[in-house]
């Protein structure tokens, strides 16, 4: 299911579904090592005068969004027939890898009750299921679940009290569903230590008069070795849990708000969404420089695989969009991360792991016997372009300098190379959607801005035979592109071309990769009638017809496609795209309306706390595929940005 909240610091991210309870829990990566994942979950529980219910039960009406401006949760749980209601504030101390909860709970009623919150954890560390260990340390008063070097530390505090009642025990084996039941009728077995599938549950006991309220802290701190984790503990009791979160709260703010943004005429939704999405894709970076595509566990990919890895292309337009927003050291690290991943013959595998080690893929690396590269070569090409956005805003000329031979020259080199000889292009590869290889129109865009790039970093360190020749090179693809993609036929551009040996292939697909790569990367001027003719076919073709509106990636696409008769579902990134063209194109601030809407339009397809997915449903609007999606954020982050700048230059004409 789509996460309906993330926090996180860059070391631990947490993901949390539409009840507020934790489904995905990384660390040490973004990404990788999910101790709660394959369809574990961290139950909260409360019995009120012997009553007992967990809060997923249908009388329980949860609200969920952030605090203002900031990665702390906001949660409200409102419960009528028991007469409770719990606010939450959730987050992930932004200095160290501490998750703390702070629960106000609230006695709707007349008369005194007599209250028990339950907190369950159920980890499957290093996502295995074998090896942990949970127990109860009575000396701290806390439970530790362990695993070689992952500790997770429970704690937590009611007032100068800790938990009062406890119990450790499996799930998932020898017919135990789970510690989980042990609290449904109030009272805990306190068994003290179990090994294998480890899950846990602990509770405080209080009594709340009429209309009054108590507040109960709850936290867990992750390390690598035991004494780590203790420490953690013991800085969350000596500094208290309610200054750690308001703390967090405090710097969040001030880091969304450090650039004092003039958003002109924009409605506060949008505005609410722009910062949101700086929030979230913070949260997707990890402090070594990795930008995974979406923590979402739930959601896999063709059903084997999770979006939680770095794919280069995601990971540039991510860091476009960062520097847009003038947030320069995050790109940084990301660059640095793509120097260390690069690979001898400069080109970047399909995607990466957290830990810089290689990702899973389906590209082969054979055809018809035949070796061929499982590449896309347009996530080689939009690092560089990328980095040069980069130096342009940051003007960090040494950093260039450190990475000029071994990123910039070193895939310079392999898309210099790396040409078809019949047509010139750039050879063989998978499209930016990951699914057809052949020569496409998207990444002939792209390598024609990594070439062109390529060359102005030459320029800048003064090696001018290198400029030359990735400049005659750049230019020279600019025009093949245009010569061997276009289709006079229908006035568009070949999805791809497929080289073979009675000569090519050509697919007509009506791709709006086609069309962004054109104008993004000026393969075709702004004001080029070819380009108002491309398009024309856009507007027509690929314009979602059904009361749900937005834009759909291709004709025929049937990624998650609601049924066969129904159109492709709307992206994001792909509606985004169109607002970006129009804000190029723009003439006049009466131009930039239809900007406005789509700003608008994005807003409404977020969840209530403002995550955006990958894709929704042509018919319902439903959020499919994963969510947060971080390019998705990433795009609405830079079409903000170009329209903030493309607003100011027509005002001050």
């Amino acid at each position: 299911m789509p996460k309906s909240l993330v926090l996180g610091n860059g070391n631990m991210l947490l993901c949390f579904d539409n009840k507020a309870r934790v489904r995905d829990f990384y660390y040490h990566y973004v990404g990788l090592e999910n101790h709660a994942g394959s369809g574990c979950v961290h139950r909260i529980g409360i019995m009120i005068d012997g009553d007992f219910s967990w809060i997923e039960e249908a009388a329980w009406k949860v609200t969920m969004d952030y605090q203002t401006d900031s990665l702390v949760s906001k949660v409200e749980m409102v419960n009528k027939e028991l007469g409770i209601k719990l606010d939450f504030k959730d987050t992930v101390y932004n200095e160290k890898c501490i998750f703390l909860r702070n629960v106000t709970i609230s006695n709707l009623w007349d008369e005194k009750r007599k209250i028990k919150l339950f907190f369950h954890q159920q980890f499957r560390i290093y996502d295995t299921e074998r090896r942990d260990t949970g127990y109860y340390d009575p000396e701290e008063e806390v439970i530790i679940h362990y695993e070689g070097r992952r500790v997770f530390i429970v704690g937590g505090r009611q007032g100068n009290t800790s938990f009062d009642d406890y119990c450790i025990g499996n799930y998932g084996i020898e017919g135990k569903i789970g510690t989980w039941k042990d609290a449904e009728d109030g009272e805990l077995e306190k068994n003290p230590i179990e090994h294998g599938p480890v899950d846990s549950v602990i509770a405080f006991t209080f009594e709340i008069e009429g209309h009054k309220k108590k507040v109960v802290d709850y936290w867990i701190s992750a390390a690598k070795i035991l004494a780590e984790a203790r420490k953690l503990h013991q800085y969350v009791l000596t500094r208290t849990a309610n200054h750690l979160l308001e703390s967090t709260e405090d710097y969040w703010s001030a880091w969304v708000n450090k650039n004092n943004l003039d958003f002109k005429d924009m409605n506060k939704e949008s505005v609410d969404l722009f910062k949101k999405s700086l929030l979230i894709i913070r949260t997707h970076i990890g402090n070594e420089g990795g930008i995974i595509a979406s923590a979402d566990s739930d959601m896999l990919q063709y059903g084997r695989d999770t979006y939680a890895y770095v794919w280069p292309r995601d990971g540039a337009f991510v860091a476009l969009s960062l520097i847009k927003a003038k947030y320069h050291t995050i790109p940084r690290k990301f660059f640095e991360f793509c120097n260390d991943v690069i690979s001898e013959e400069g080109y970047f595998f399909h995607k990466y792991r957290s830990d810089k080690s290689v990702g899973s893929s389906w590209h082969p690396w054979s055809k018809e016997g035949k070796k061929q590269l499982a590449i896309q070569e347009d996530e080689t090409a939009l690092i560089i372009f990328s980095l040069w956005e980069y130096y342009q805003a940051s003007l960090n000329i040494e950093f260039i300098e450190s990475v000029y031979n071994s990123l910039i020259k070193k895939a310079a080199e392999f898309m210099y190379h790396y040409r078809d000889k019949r047509t010139g292009l750039p050879k063989e590869s998978y499209d930016p959607w990951e699914q057809k290889y052949g020569i496409s129109t998207f990444t002939c865009s792209t390598v024609y801005g990594g070439l062109l790039a390529a060359s102005k970093f030459a320029k800048v360190l003064g090696k001018e035979e290198d400029a030359k020749k990735y400049l005659h090179e750049a230019e020279e693809i600019k025009s093949l592109t245009v010569k061997y993609l276009y289709n006079s036929d229908n006035g568009y551009f070949y999805n791809r071309i497929m080289p073979n040996k009675e000569g090519f292939g050509f697919d007509n697909t009506i791709d709006i990769s086609s069309f962004f790569g054109l104008f993004y990367f000026d393969i075709l001027d702004i004001n080029d009638t070819m380009l108002d003719d491309v398009f024309d076919v856009v507007e027509r073709e690929l314009f979602c017809k059904t009361k749900v509106g937005g834009v759909m990636r291709y004709v025929g696409d049937e990624y998650h496609r609601v049924d066969d008769d129904a159109p492709g579902n709307p992206w994001i990134i792909t509606t985004l795209w169109v607002a970006q063209y129009r804000i190029k194109k723009a003439k006049t601030l009466d131009a930039l309306e239809e900007v406005k809407k789509t700003f608008e339009w994005v807003s409404a397809q977020t969840t209530n706390a403002g995550l955006l997915p990958e894709q929704i449903s042509s018919d319902k609007g439903e959020h499919l595929s994963a969510a947060p999606l971080t390019w998705s954020h990433a795009e609405y982050v830079t079409t903000v940005m170009q329209y903030l700048e493309r607003k100011k230059e027509l005002e001050n004409k």
